[in-house]
Protein backbone atom coordinates (compact mmCIF):
# COMPACT_ATOMS: atom_id res chain seq x y z
CA UNK A 1 0.00 0.00 0.00
CA UNK A 2 1.68 3.38 -1.21
CA UNK A 3 0.36 6.50 0.02
CA UNK A 4 -1.00 7.47 -3.80
CA UNK A 5 -3.31 4.17 -3.34
CA UNK A 6 -4.38 5.21 0.12
CA UNK A 7 -5.16 8.78 -1.19
CA UNK A 8 -6.58 7.52 -4.28
CA UNK A 9 -9.12 4.98 -2.36
CA UNK A 10 -9.67 7.88 0.23
CA UNK A 11 -11.57 10.09 -2.61
CA UNK A 12 -12.91 6.90 -4.86
CA UNK A 13 -16.65 7.54 -5.42
CA UNK A 14 -17.69 4.16 -7.52
CA UNK A 15 -19.34 0.83 -5.84
CA UNK A 16 -17.81 -2.42 -6.44
CA UNK A 17 -14.28 -4.32 -5.83
CA UNK A 18 -11.21 -2.54 -7.77
CA UNK A 19 -8.01 -2.67 -8.44
CA UNK A 20 -5.33 0.53 -8.16
CA UNK A 21 -2.04 0.11 -9.49
CA UNK A 22 0.80 2.57 -8.64
CA UNK A 23 2.98 3.11 -11.49
CA UNK A 24 5.93 4.56 -10.09
CA UNK A 25 6.30 0.81 -7.87
CA UNK A 26 6.34 -0.99 -11.19
CA UNK A 27 8.68 2.02 -12.59
CA UNK A 28 10.86 1.11 -9.66
CA UNK A 29 10.92 -2.65 -9.73
CA UNK A 30 12.03 -2.21 -13.46
CA UNK A 31 14.99 -0.45 -12.20
CA UNK A 32 15.71 -3.43 -9.80
CA UNK A 33 15.67 -5.90 -12.44
CA UNK A 34 18.20 -3.96 -14.58
CA UNK A 35 20.11 -3.44 -12.00
CA UNK A 36 20.31 -6.94 -10.56
CA UNK A 37 20.72 -8.92 -14.19
CA UNK A 38 22.34 -6.13 -15.81
CA UNK A 39 23.91 -7.98 -18.82
CA UNK A 40 20.09 -9.71 -19.24
CA UNK A 41 17.39 -7.87 -20.89
CA UNK A 42 13.81 -8.14 -19.39
CA UNK A 43 10.83 -9.04 -21.29
CA UNK A 44 7.98 -7.96 -19.23
CA UNK A 45 5.15 -10.98 -19.62
CA UNK A 46 2.37 -9.12 -20.77
CA UNK A 47 -0.42 -11.56 -19.64
CA UNK A 48 0.35 -10.89 -16.03
CA UNK A 49 -1.28 -6.76 -16.27
CA UNK A 50 -1.41 -5.65 -19.93
CA UNK A 51 -3.04 -2.52 -19.06
CA UNK A 52 -1.55 0.37 -21.16
CA UNK A 53 -0.31 2.65 -18.96
CA UNK A 54 1.57 0.07 -17.77
CA UNK A 55 3.38 -1.56 -21.30
CA UNK A 56 3.66 2.40 -22.47
CA UNK A 57 5.96 3.08 -19.07
CA UNK A 58 8.03 -0.34 -19.64
CA UNK A 59 8.10 0.55 -23.15
CA UNK A 60 9.87 3.90 -22.44
CA UNK A 61 12.09 2.76 -20.32
CA UNK A 62 13.66 -0.06 -22.66
CA UNK A 63 11.99 -3.09 -21.86
CA UNK A 64 11.34 -5.83 -24.38
CA UNK A 65 7.75 -7.95 -23.62
CA UNK A 66 7.01 -11.70 -24.00
CA UNK A 67 3.58 -12.18 -25.60
CA UNK A 68 0.93 -15.31 -25.57
CA UNK A 69 -1.51 -14.12 -28.26
CA UNK A 70 -1.55 -11.76 -31.60
CA UNK A 71 -3.74 -9.56 -29.23
CA UNK A 72 -1.00 -8.79 -26.90
CA UNK A 73 1.40 -8.48 -29.82
CA UNK A 74 -0.80 -5.75 -31.01
CA UNK A 75 -1.14 -3.86 -27.62
CA UNK A 76 2.36 -4.02 -27.05
CA UNK A 77 3.43 -2.37 -30.47
CA UNK A 78 0.31 0.09 -29.49
CA UNK A 79 2.31 1.06 -26.30
CA UNK A 80 5.19 2.34 -28.65
CA UNK A 81 7.42 -0.96 -28.57
CA UNK A 82 9.02 -2.28 -31.66
CA UNK A 83 8.59 -5.98 -33.18
CA UNK A 84 12.25 -6.71 -32.65
CA UNK A 85 11.16 -6.14 -28.65
CA UNK A 86 8.83 -8.92 -28.86
CA UNK A 87 9.15 -12.06 -28.20
CA UNK A 88 5.91 -14.58 -28.79
CA UNK A 89 6.84 -17.16 -25.87
CA UNK A 90 3.76 -19.27 -26.24
CA UNK A 91 4.47 -22.63 -27.53
CA UNK A 92 0.73 -23.21 -28.20
CA UNK A 93 -0.43 -21.61 -31.40
CA UNK A 94 -2.53 -21.75 -34.26
CA UNK A 95 -0.67 -21.11 -37.71
CA UNK A 96 -2.68 -18.14 -38.81
CA UNK A 97 -1.67 -16.83 -35.20
CA UNK A 98 1.99 -17.17 -36.35
CA UNK A 99 1.06 -15.59 -39.77
CA UNK A 100 -0.35 -12.59 -38.17
CA UNK A 101 2.50 -11.90 -35.50
CA UNK A 102 5.00 -12.25 -38.51
CA UNK A 103 3.17 -9.95 -40.53
CA UNK A 104 3.65 -7.43 -37.50
CA UNK A 105 6.69 -7.81 -37.62
CA UNK A 106 7.49 -10.62 -34.78
CA UNK A 107 10.30 -13.01 -35.44
CA UNK A 108 11.29 -14.67 -32.26
CA UNK A 109 8.82 -17.76 -31.54
CA UNK A 110 8.87 -20.39 -29.06
CA UNK A 111 8.45 -24.14 -29.93
CA UNK A 112 8.76 -27.36 -27.19
CA UNK A 113 7.88 -30.15 -30.52
CA UNK A 114 8.51 -30.85 -34.07
CA UNK A 115 4.41 -30.38 -35.08
CA UNK A 116 5.38 -26.84 -34.19
CA UNK A 117 8.18 -25.79 -35.77
CA UNK A 118 6.51 -26.94 -39.17
CA UNK A 119 3.90 -24.31 -38.25
CA UNK A 120 6.99 -21.81 -37.68
CA UNK A 121 8.76 -22.61 -40.67
CA UNK A 122 5.57 -22.34 -42.88
CA UNK A 123 4.16 -19.18 -41.41
CA UNK A 124 7.08 -17.28 -40.42
CA UNK A 125 9.80 -18.45 -42.67
CA UNK A 126 13.29 -17.18 -41.71
CA UNK A 127 12.53 -16.74 -38.21
CA UNK A 128 14.59 -17.51 -34.97
CA UNK A 129 13.01 -20.44 -32.53
CA UNK A 130 13.67 -20.70 -29.15
CA UNK A 131 13.00 -24.10 -27.78
CA UNK A 132 11.06 -24.55 -24.49
CA UNK A 133 12.16 -27.31 -21.97
CA UNK A 134 10.80 -28.45 -18.90
CA UNK A 135 12.05 -28.17 -15.70
CA UNK A 136 10.63 -29.80 -12.31
CA UNK A 137 10.13 -26.31 -10.33
CA UNK A 138 10.37 -27.65 -7.10
CA UNK A 139 10.70 -24.41 -4.39
CA UNK A 140 7.70 -22.40 -6.27
CA UNK A 141 4.45 -22.10 -4.69
CA UNK A 142 2.52 -22.42 -8.01
CA UNK A 143 4.66 -25.34 -10.19
CA UNK A 144 4.52 -25.46 -14.20
CA UNK A 145 2.78 -28.69 -15.08
CA UNK A 146 4.19 -30.49 -18.21
CA UNK A 147 1.89 -28.62 -20.50
CA UNK A 148 4.61 -26.85 -21.71
CA UNK A 149 8.31 -27.93 -22.66
CA UNK A 150 9.73 -30.72 -23.96
CA UNK A 151 12.13 -33.49 -22.09
CA UNK A 152 15.60 -31.67 -22.88
CA UNK A 153 16.69 -34.91 -24.47
CA UNK A 154 14.89 -34.40 -26.85
CA UNK A 155 15.46 -30.21 -27.54
CA UNK A 156 18.25 -30.74 -30.00
CA UNK A 157 16.28 -33.07 -32.32
CA UNK A 158 13.79 -30.04 -32.12
CA UNK A 159 16.53 -27.32 -32.74
CA UNK A 160 18.24 -29.72 -35.90
CA UNK A 161 14.39 -30.04 -37.30
CA UNK A 162 14.11 -26.26 -37.44
CA UNK A 163 17.77 -25.73 -38.91
CA UNK A 164 17.11 -27.80 -41.48
CA UNK A 165 13.49 -26.18 -42.19
CA UNK A 166 15.17 -22.84 -42.75
CA UNK A 167 14.42 -21.60 -39.35
CA UNK A 168 17.30 -19.58 -36.87
CA UNK A 169 17.82 -22.26 -33.86
CA UNK A 170 18.13 -19.40 -31.55
CA UNK A 171 18.08 -20.83 -27.94
CA UNK A 172 16.79 -22.67 -25.09
CA UNK A 173 14.08 -21.65 -22.40
CA UNK A 174 12.42 -22.49 -19.49
CA UNK A 175 10.31 -21.58 -16.38
CA UNK A 176 11.51 -22.88 -13.06
CA UNK A 177 8.03 -22.12 -11.32
CA UNK A 178 5.85 -18.95 -10.16
CA UNK A 179 6.69 -17.29 -7.44
CA UNK A 180 9.94 -19.51 -6.53
CA UNK A 181 11.40 -19.15 -3.36
CA UNK A 182 14.82 -21.38 -4.63
CA UNK A 183 17.31 -18.43 -5.62
CA UNK A 184 19.19 -21.71 -6.71
CA UNK A 185 16.59 -23.16 -8.93
CA UNK A 186 17.88 -22.10 -12.35
CA UNK A 187 21.03 -23.98 -12.12
CA UNK A 188 19.46 -27.46 -12.83
CA UNK A 189 18.08 -26.10 -15.57
CA UNK A 190 20.86 -24.35 -16.89
CA UNK A 191 22.85 -27.12 -16.67
CA UNK A 192 20.36 -28.86 -18.93
CA UNK A 193 20.82 -25.75 -21.20
CA UNK A 194 24.33 -25.90 -21.80
CA UNK A 195 24.31 -29.79 -22.35
CA UNK A 196 22.04 -29.10 -24.67
CA UNK A 197 24.03 -25.98 -26.36
CA UNK A 198 27.19 -28.66 -26.39
CA UNK A 199 24.87 -30.91 -28.27
CA UNK A 200 23.79 -28.75 -30.79
CA UNK A 201 27.29 -27.23 -31.59
CA UNK A 202 28.29 -31.11 -32.47
CA UNK A 203 25.37 -30.96 -35.10
CA UNK A 204 27.01 -27.36 -36.18
CA UNK A 205 24.63 -25.27 -34.62
CA UNK A 206 25.49 -22.69 -32.94
CA UNK A 207 22.75 -21.20 -30.03
CA UNK A 208 22.69 -17.81 -28.82
CA UNK A 209 20.51 -17.14 -26.11
CA UNK A 210 18.90 -18.59 -23.19
CA UNK A 211 15.41 -17.43 -22.00
CA UNK A 212 15.46 -17.53 -18.19
CA UNK A 213 11.94 -17.47 -17.85
CA UNK A 214 9.99 -16.04 -15.23
CA UNK A 215 9.77 -17.34 -11.33
CA UNK A 216 10.65 -14.06 -9.33
CA UNK A 217 8.21 -13.91 -6.72
CA UNK A 218 5.88 -10.90 -5.45
CA UNK A 219 5.94 -10.52 -1.84
CA UNK A 220 2.74 -11.97 -0.15
CA UNK A 221 2.47 -13.36 3.46
CA UNK A 222 6.15 -15.73 3.34
CA UNK A 223 9.20 -13.74 3.00
CA UNK A 224 10.93 -13.77 -0.06
CA UNK A 225 14.60 -13.60 -0.98
CA UNK A 226 15.97 -10.14 -2.48
CA UNK A 227 15.84 -9.86 -6.02
CA UNK A 228 19.76 -9.16 -5.94
CA UNK A 229 20.16 -13.04 -4.59
CA UNK A 230 18.44 -14.02 -7.66
CA UNK A 231 20.77 -12.14 -9.56
CA UNK A 232 23.77 -13.22 -8.16
CA UNK A 233 22.61 -17.08 -8.16
CA UNK A 234 21.66 -16.87 -11.73
CA UNK A 235 25.18 -15.20 -12.96
CA UNK A 236 27.01 -18.25 -10.21
CA UNK A 237 25.14 -20.82 -12.55
CA UNK A 238 25.69 -19.02 -15.63
CA UNK A 239 29.79 -18.82 -15.06
CA UNK A 240 29.74 -22.36 -13.65
CA UNK A 241 27.86 -23.78 -17.03
CA UNK A 242 28.66 -22.03 -19.75
CA UNK A 243 32.41 -20.48 -18.56
CA UNK A 244 33.52 -17.44 -20.17
CA UNK A 245 31.36 -18.26 -23.24
CA UNK A 246 27.72 -16.88 -21.43
CA UNK A 247 24.98 -16.87 -24.04
CA UNK A 248 22.79 -13.97 -24.56
CA UNK A 249 20.29 -14.04 -21.66
CA UNK A 250 16.80 -12.44 -21.21
CA UNK A 251 14.36 -12.97 -18.39
CA UNK A 252 10.37 -12.54 -18.40
CA UNK A 253 9.31 -11.63 -15.05
CA UNK A 254 5.33 -10.82 -14.59
CA UNK A 255 4.49 -11.10 -11.06
CA UNK A 256 7.74 -9.69 -9.95
CA UNK A 257 7.29 -6.46 -11.99
CA UNK A 258 3.77 -5.34 -11.38
CA UNK A 259 2.38 -7.92 -8.62
CA UNK A 260 3.30 -5.47 -5.45
CA UNK A 261 2.10 -2.75 -7.18
CA UNK A 262 -1.35 -3.13 -6.86
CA UNK A 263 -3.86 -3.20 -4.18
CA UNK A 264 -7.91 -4.34 -4.20
CA UNK A 265 -10.08 -3.09 -2.24
CA UNK A 266 -12.92 -5.28 -1.56
CA UNK A 267 -16.30 -4.95 0.83
CA UNK A 268 -17.86 -7.79 3.05
CA UNK A 269 -20.81 -8.92 2.19
CA UNK A 270 -22.24 -11.05 4.61
CA UNK A 271 -20.36 -13.06 7.80
CA UNK A 272 -21.99 -16.32 8.54
CA UNK A 273 -21.86 -19.55 10.66
CA UNK A 274 -22.92 -22.91 9.32
CA UNK A 275 -24.35 -24.14 12.77
CA UNK A 276 -24.33 -22.57 16.45
CA UNK A 277 -21.69 -25.15 17.16
CA UNK A 278 -19.41 -23.99 14.48
CA UNK A 279 -16.42 -21.62 15.81
CA UNK A 280 -15.27 -20.54 12.27
CA UNK A 281 -16.88 -17.94 10.62
CA UNK A 282 -17.66 -17.75 6.58
CA UNK A 283 -16.64 -14.17 5.08
CA UNK A 284 -17.90 -13.45 2.45
CA UNK A 285 -16.17 -11.16 -0.05
CA UNK A 286 -17.75 -8.95 -3.00
CA UNK A 287 -14.66 -10.29 -5.25
CA UNK A 288 -13.63 -14.24 -5.72
CA UNK A 289 -11.95 -16.74 -7.84
CA UNK A 290 -14.18 -15.24 -10.87
CA UNK A 291 -13.37 -11.95 -10.36
CA UNK A 292 -9.66 -12.14 -10.61
CA UNK A 293 -8.52 -13.92 -7.07
CA UNK A 294 -8.37 -17.55 -9.58
CA UNK A 295 -4.64 -17.72 -7.89
CA UNK A 296 -6.35 -18.96 -4.79
CA UNK A 297 -7.41 -21.92 -6.63
CA UNK A 298 -5.67 -24.79 -4.13
CA UNK A 299 -4.82 -21.39 -1.44
CA UNK A 300 -1.56 -21.39 -3.69
CA UNK A 301 -1.37 -17.70 -3.22
CA UNK A 302 -2.06 -16.54 0.28
CA UNK A 303 -2.66 -12.23 -0.43
CA UNK A 304 -2.54 -10.44 2.30
CA UNK A 305 -5.49 -9.12 3.76
CA UNK A 306 -5.88 -6.14 5.65
CA UNK A 307 -8.46 -4.34 7.51
CA UNK A 308 -8.93 -1.37 9.59
CA UNK A 309 -10.06 -3.22 12.29
CA UNK A 310 -6.57 -5.36 12.79
CA UNK A 311 -5.97 -4.59 16.34
CA UNK A 312 -8.99 -5.95 17.37
CA UNK A 313 -8.86 -9.59 18.65
CA UNK A 314 -8.71 -12.02 15.18
CA UNK A 315 -10.07 -15.65 14.36
CA UNK A 316 -9.74 -17.81 12.10
CA UNK A 317 -12.49 -17.58 9.10
CA UNK A 318 -13.54 -19.29 5.88
CA UNK A 319 -13.18 -16.62 3.17
CA UNK A 320 -15.26 -16.92 -0.02
CA UNK A 321 -16.35 -14.92 -2.73
CA UNK A 322 -20.14 -13.82 -3.52
CA UNK A 323 -20.96 -15.85 -6.87
CA UNK A 324 -23.43 -18.73 -7.02
CA UNK A 325 -20.97 -21.41 -7.83
CA UNK A 326 -19.47 -23.60 -4.67
CA UNK A 327 -15.81 -23.20 -5.97
CA UNK A 328 -15.83 -19.48 -5.37
CA UNK A 329 -13.73 -20.16 -1.47
CA UNK A 330 -10.51 -18.65 -1.54
CA UNK A 331 -9.42 -19.63 2.18
CA UNK A 332 -10.57 -22.52 3.10
CA UNK A 333 -8.19 -25.48 4.04
CA UNK A 334 -5.57 -22.96 6.30
CA UNK A 335 -8.80 -20.30 7.50
CA UNK A 336 -7.27 -16.83 7.54
CA UNK A 337 -7.36 -14.48 10.41
CA UNK A 338 -9.62 -11.87 10.39
CA UNK A 339 -11.15 -9.50 13.20
CA UNK A 340 -13.90 -10.50 15.48
CA UNK A 341 -14.98 -7.12 15.29
CA UNK A 342 -15.15 -7.41 11.33
CA UNK A 343 -18.77 -6.50 10.49
CA UNK A 344 -20.81 -6.50 7.22
CA UNK A 345 -20.11 -3.54 4.97
CA UNK A 346 -16.65 -3.57 6.05
CA UNK A 347 -14.26 -3.00 3.19
CA UNK A 348 -10.84 -5.22 3.14
CA UNK A 349 -7.66 -4.27 1.27
CA UNK A 350 -6.05 -7.64 -0.94
CA UNK A 351 -2.70 -6.51 -1.51
CA UNK A 352 -0.28 -7.76 -3.85
CA UNK A 353 -2.07 -8.05 -6.38
CA UNK A 354 -1.57 -6.42 -9.03
CA UNK A 355 -0.36 -9.39 -11.11
CA UNK A 356 -3.09 -12.15 -12.64
CA UNK A 357 -6.22 -10.36 -11.54
CA UNK A 358 -7.59 -8.16 -14.17
CA UNK A 359 -6.48 -10.59 -16.98
CA UNK A 360 -8.30 -13.65 -14.42
CA UNK A 361 -11.24 -11.38 -14.01
CA UNK A 362 -14.38 -13.00 -16.05
CA UNK A 363 -16.81 -11.22 -18.23
CA UNK A 364 -19.94 -11.34 -16.42
CA UNK A 365 -20.14 -14.73 -14.35
CA UNK A 366 -23.38 -14.45 -12.25
CA UNK A 367 -23.78 -10.50 -14.17
CA UNK A 368 -20.61 -9.65 -12.35
CA UNK A 369 -18.66 -7.05 -14.26
CA UNK A 370 -15.11 -7.50 -14.65
CA UNK A 371 -12.66 -6.11 -12.16
CA UNK A 372 -11.98 -2.51 -12.69
CA UNK A 373 -8.77 -1.19 -12.88
CA UNK A 374 -7.45 1.94 -11.96
CA UNK A 375 -3.79 2.94 -12.68
CA UNK A 376 -2.32 5.78 -10.56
Amino acid sequence: MTARIREFLKNRKDEGPCLVVDIDVVRENYVAFANALPDTKVFYAVKANPAPEILKLLAGLGSSFDVASVSETETVLAAGATPDRISYGNTIKKESEIASAFKLGVTLFAVDCEAEVEKVARAAPGSRVICRIHCDGTGSEWPLSRKFGCEPEFAADILELAHKRGLIAHGISFHVGSQQHNVEAWDRALASTAAIFRACAERGISLAMVNLGGGFPAKYLRKTPKLESYGKAIFRALRRHFGNRIPETIIEPGRGLVGNAGVIEAEVVLIAKRSPEDETRWVYLDIGKFHGLAETIDESIRYPIKTRKDRDEMAPCIVAGPTCDSVDVLYEKNPYPLPVSLAIGDKVLIEATGAYTTTYSSIGFNGYPPLRQYVI
